[in-house]
């Protein structure tokens, strides 16, 4: 269970390190303007992507 949770984290940081890496700039401007975003707006974001990440997972696995 150790190892595929170490797995999904490594590839979360793989994924979430393309952006930053393929287009600065882009990724710069994406996160300035979610840093602008209410608090709702942000929780919206995470919930839905939580939703989308359990759905994966769930129809995956």
């Amino acid at each position: 269970m150790e190892s595929i949770l170490l797995v999904a984290v490594g590839l979360m940081l793989v994924i979430e390190g393309v952006l930053p890496f393929v287009a600065p700039r882009l990724w710069r401007d994406t996160f300035r303007r979610a840093t602008e975003l209410a608090d709702g707006q942000l929780r919206f974001v995470g919930l839905t992507s939580m939703i989308i990440g359990i759905a994966l997972i769930a129809l995956f696995k």
